[in-house]
């Protein structure tokens, strides 16, 4: 168990310490399409669910350039894990806008994490009552939902008790308030059958007229209703996965790489009479894949380091800040993903093999780019704000 006070911890290297454990329980946890028992003791014994919790709860509040550390290095061991510690960490931060007696039930006990997803098409409302809402809807993408204790309902359409949607001052119907209730509370449904991040369990839950009390919900990214002043949460709770998810996709590339170099000085390929490392143009690709690597990591730490420090004695993020952060984190994830490309393509034919740290990170690394946190339109996104336009999209 850590010590009580979080500045007594470095979780940096704490994360790094489970990496030969996550390593070696990659396969079964593959197979099982969820985290086994004793890998979540580990990370629950080191603390690593409760780093964006506020101190307030007893939670760890770390810096977010230190969160982002934390999710690279856990990538190195196991992209599921490492994803479903910074889906926790996201979704972690709603504690900062619940009353302390609430954030302290759904979060007090050692092993609490708390996940979410957005809905799965249109059908998602909660209808207001007296005390609370009336909710409805089915919701996808819940990663880490086999060891959620806790799980939130996002984007459901608010609707008067005549069904009748609310509107907020500019006539749009209000959708971003998260609800929070029990895991028991919902069915869920295994549809978990993908190709990377499998070890996410990342299923589909639905309720059906649950009623959820007024104190387990709060509007998203709401200054009326956050309670806690630290800068970890100035960050938008939805550009906030993307920096954690960045740091996973760094990860998953440096053991991508890491792992090619030392199979570079054992293999000899097929009819060639020399290692793969003596290879002219193996040379060169190895040295274009880190110069690309370290790049894209220091334009995403140097950009989280600067704007943290800013929102630290600011307690704001201005809109270029939020537009750097956004093009840094869709960069990152995309460019590590063209390393491993590299990696697995100049692996040859080892790199199909399952025991090879190869083939999975591949898949893995691919369904990354597939969140929305990545996809190729955000680059459109901040293309508008340098060009004089208005960003037409989340940032």
């Amino acid at each position: 168990m850590p010590p009580k006070d979080p500045d007594a911890v470095d979780h940096i290297a704490l994360a790094r310490g489970l990496v030969p454990t996550l390593d070696a329980a990659s396969a079964s946890i593959e197979r099982a399409r969820k985290i086994p028992a004793d890998v979540l003791e580990a990370l629950h014994a080191a603390g690593l669910f409760r780093l964006a919790l506020p101190r307030s709860v007893g939670g760890v509040e770390l810096d977010l350039p230190s969160l982002v550390k934390v999710a690279e290095a856990l990538g190195r061991g196991d992209a599921s894990v490492a994803w479903c510690v910074s889906q926790a960490a996201g979704c972690a931060t709603a504690a900062a806008y619940l009353a302390p007696d609430v954030a302290r039930e759904i979060f007090g006990d050692r092993q609490a994490v708390t996940s979410w997803g957005p809905p799965l098409g249109a059908g998602a409302k909660a209808i207001a009552v007296e005390g609370g809402y009336r909710l409805t809807g089915t919701w996808q993408f819940v990663s880490g939902a086999p060891h959620a204790t806790w799980i939130g309902a996002t984007n459901c359409t608010i609707c008067d008790p005549n069904g009748k949607p609310r509107l907020d001052a500019k006539g749009t119907p209000i959708a971003r308030r998260v609800m929070l209730f029990p895991k028991a509370r919902a069915v869920f449904t295994d549809v978990w059958d993908v190709i990377g991040l499998r070890g996410t369990g990342s299923d589909n839950y639905t309720v059906t007229d649950l009623f959820v009390p007024e104190a387990y919900s709060f509007a998203l990214d709401s200054a009326v209703d956050r309670r806690e002043a630290g800068p970890l949460y100035r960050f938008s709770t939805l550009s906030f996965f993307g920096y954690v998810f960045a740091g996973v996709a760094l990860g998953v590339a440096q053991a991508a790489l890491d792992g090619f170099i030392r199979l570079a000085s054992e293999k000899v390929p097929y009819r060639f009479s020399s290692t793969l490392r003596e290879n002219a143009t193996v040379q060169s690709q190895v040295a274009m894949a880190d110069a690309r690597l370290r790049s894209t990591r220091l334009f995403l730490m140097n950009s989280l380091d600067e704007i943290w420090d800013s929102a630290v004695k600011t307690g704001e993020l201005t809109l270029e800040q939020r537009l750097t952060l956004r093009l840094a984190t869709t960069h990152t994830i995309r460019k590590a993903k063209d390393v491993v490309a590299i990696v697995y393509e100049f692996a040859g034919s080892t790199a199909i093999f399952a025991d090879h740290p190869f083939e999975r990170r591949l898949r893995d690394i691919h369904a990354m780019t597939q969140h929305l946190q990545a996809r190729f339109t955000n680059y459109e996104t901040v293309g508008q704000a340098l060009l004089g336009l208005s960003p037409g999209a989340f940032i």
